[in-house]
């Protein structure tokens, strides 16, 4: 078991945590959530002891193994991959080098001998003959075979070393399991394998994650970080945020209640305070009020933008044809004679072990690109608006505050409206008043959406919409494209959002390796 026992964080005077208690038990999966900025990853650190709580204590039990995903990429690139998952159970790592060291030695005393019986036993307790077919396992289950075993760390690829930090933390069944989100970069198999093999942990996970399908497949609890404190509910993420609704409108409710009771008192007091045949109930009515708390509701960091796209027109049934696009770069084939149809109401996903094929093909349908053979045809009713992976070269000259940037992408000028407008994507005040240049990776995905429901277009095209958001701005893209009446073609790892918002799935391997009508589910086979 590990727990939080009255942790206090502040940093630059903002409080981040106070008098946190809290119980992670063995055999349970947290879901540990909450906005962005609010220290879900912070607190990961203080649960490791990578921090120092201010006030209070993290307690983990006498002998119990903590192990963590590292996030540093670059921390192992001189060794081999199967070292590298060996090294997530440290004693156990340790145990192997010292034992190959005494029996590597030429004067090899009965000193050294007691000492290797020693190593032996606490290796065999540790089952320490199965390690390395335990870290291949694990290996394969994330997709790295036999042949990444004796690979260098260095010569992967970003993802590839994901899967081996993962697996290093995965390794050898540690009593507490802390998981800064794990699927990232991970495709769709690895997820699932992933998912079944913190469904069957017997030990404590608690886990940071934005993808809502994965919280609810692998959480017995949700540890919602939010007013300051973390509050652990049992359930996974759909029953926390059902019952966290419903306790919020219950006490916005009981609020109404009690300043409608409020008033009425002060109405009476005022009517009648000066009858002297009134007088004795007014008094009653002025103790009564005098009695009655109205309690301020906690001012929660969980705020959900509004994304609603709207099209000015209604599209032709003639939306979009591809016809044979290919496109090498760099030597390396990224397209090969990619050809379909977009018809009305389409709302596409595009799939596959490549994203940057994917981001190429919006690209070059973008006009941001040229292939290199075939052609591509958007029908005369369509007008479109990108949502591009990298978004950069629209902030970079920090020349704008973002009332101004937006104001090159709306009809309507005034002040009025795009400040309302960037408020309701919560750029309130002064927030309204940033330079472009300083945004964070969230903040200005919020400005591209703010210039893409500005546009009005019937066709949306959008690569990776949810990246760098928290869970409150996927849940409102999400709802948002649900919405949409347009045309869609996107990309996205969010099992969610695929499933709820597309109708048509294209899986791209350089050329159309599948296209069909489906939901997400029934394309996995997770529907009967």
């Amino acid at each position: 078991m590990i727990s939080a026992n009255d942790v206090a964080l502040s940093f630059g005077g903002k409080k981040l945590f106070e008098d946190v208690n809290i119980k992670f038990t063995p055999g349970n999966c947290y879901g540990l959530i909450g906005a962005n900025g609010a220290g879900k990853s912070t607190f990961i650190k203080l649960l490791s002891g990578d921090l120092e709580p201010q006030n209070g204590k993290i307690n983990i039990n006498e002998g119990a193994r903590l192990s963590v995903l590292k996030q540093d990429h670059f921390a192992y690139d001189d060794c081999e991959v199967l070292q590298t998952v060996l090294m997530g159970n440290e004693r156990l790592f340790h145990i192997m080098k010292e034992k190959d060291a005494l029996y590597a030695k030429e004067d090899f005393s009965d000193e050294d001998g007691v000492k290797a019986s020693e190593l032996e036993a606490e290796f065999a307790e540790m089952n320490g003959w199965e390690a390395e077919s335990e870290a291949a396992v694990l290996l394969s289950g994330l997709g790295l075979g036999e042949e990444y075993l004796n690979r260098i760390m260095k010569d992967l690829t970003g993802s590839e070393k994901v899967k081996v930090l993962l697996a290093q933390a995965l390794f050898g069944s540690p009593d507490v399991l802390l998981l800064d989100e794990p699927t990232n970069h991970l495709d769709i198999k690895a997820i699932q394998w992933l998912e079944k093999f913190l469904m069957n942990f017997e030990n404590t996970v608690i886990v940071v994650s934005h993808d809502r399908h994965f919280l609810n497949k692998v959480c017995t609890h949700i540890a919602d970080i939010d007013f300051g404190k973390i509050t652990s509910y049992a359930g996974n993420y759909d029953f926390w945020r059902k019952s966290s609704e419903l306790a919020m409108k219950l006490r916005s409710n009981e609020r109404k209640k009690a300043e409608d009771k409020a008033q009425e008192l002060k109405n009476f007091i005022q009517r009648f305070s000066a009858n002297a045949s009134k007088s004795k109930q007014a008094t009653s009515r002025q103790k009564q009020l005098e009695k009655l708390q109205i309690d301020d509701l906690p001012v929660s960091n969980r705020k959900y933008p509004f994304v609603h796209f709207e099209p000015k027109r209604e599209v032709g049934k003639e939306v979009l044809s591809v016809n044979g696009i290919s496109k090498t770069i760099d030597g390396e084939k990224i397209l090969d004679n990619v050809s379909f149809t977009v018809n009305k109401g389409d709302k596409i996903v595009f799939l596959g072990p490549n994203d940057t094929a994917k981001t190429v093909l919006f690209e070059i349908l973008m006009g941001e690109m040229e292939p290199d053979s075939g052609t591509f045809t958007w029908g005369v009713t369509t007008s479109q608006s990108y949502f591009p992976t990298d978004n950069s070269k629209y902030f970079e000259s920090g020349e704008h505050d973002l009332v101004n940037w937006l104001r090159q992408y709306s009809e309507d000028q005034h002040e009025t409206f795009l400040r309302g407008f960037l408020g309701k994507m919560l750029f309130s005040g002064e927030e309204a008043l940033k330079k472009t240049n300083v945004l964070s990776g969230g903040e200005k995905v919020r400005c591209m959406l703010s210039k893409m429901m500005l546009s009005g277009a019937n066709v949306l095209v959008m690569d990776g919409p949810t990246n760098n958001l928290d869970l409150e701005s996927i849940t409102a893209v999400n709802e948002g494209l649900i919405r949409y009446s347009g045309t869609l073609l996107f990309t996205s790892h969010d099992h969610e959002f695929i499933q709820t918002v597309a109708n048509r799935i294209i899986d791209l391997d350089k050329k159309v390796v599948e296209d069909k009508y489906s939901t997400y589910d029934e394309y996995l086979g997770l529907e009967a």
